[in-house]
């Protein structure tokens, strides 16, 4: 399987990173060896200081500790986020890891429990769907910048 990272435009990775490891149950990237921050990284890439926020460390990546799953980098742009993505992620917290879904009451219980979390973090709650005569309960979110994502 080739590797993949996925790259979340953003205006502050200060806020996304610790919201989406949250999520995901990711940590955040190390910088590359040999820098002490990913600041330092990119000033050695040549990226100007300008172009940084120099009042952090610079840190905008996260890795899913287990390896299984991609990379995720948020690269800051100055424009706003402006429309529904065209791309969201669906997090399956009410399935085990073999991927066989808890039973309803179970799971969304589970699902609940993990949007009220990312509620707490900063997350708003967009919609959901509770319909156990289709074993359905979902919730779909937006993380601080309004960038959409499910929980089922």
């Amino acid at each position: 399987m080739p590797a993949v990272q996925l790259t979340i435009d953003c205006h502050d990775p200060r806020v996304l990173v610790p919201f989406w490891c949250l999520a995901l149950d990711y940590v955040p990237s190390p910088p590359p060896t040999g820098h002490a921050t990913w600041n330092d990284w990119y000033l050695s890439v040549g990226v100007p200081e300008d172009e940084l926020d120099l009042s952090y460390d610079g840190t905008d990546r996260i890795l899913d500790p287990t390896g299984r799953g991609a990379r995720i980098w948020f690269q800051p742009v100055p424009e706003v986020k402006s429309v529904k993505n065209r791309l969201h992620l669906d997090l399956f917290v009410g399935q085990d890891e073999d991927g066989a879904k808890y039973p309803y009451a179970e799971r969304a219980t589970r699902v609940r429990a993990k949007a009220n979390a990312l509620i707490a973090a900063g997350a708003t709650e967009i919609g959901h769907v509770t319909a156990p005569e289709h074993d359905r309960f979902t919730v779909q979110l937006a993380d601080p910048e309004g960038n959409e994502l499910c929980l089922l």
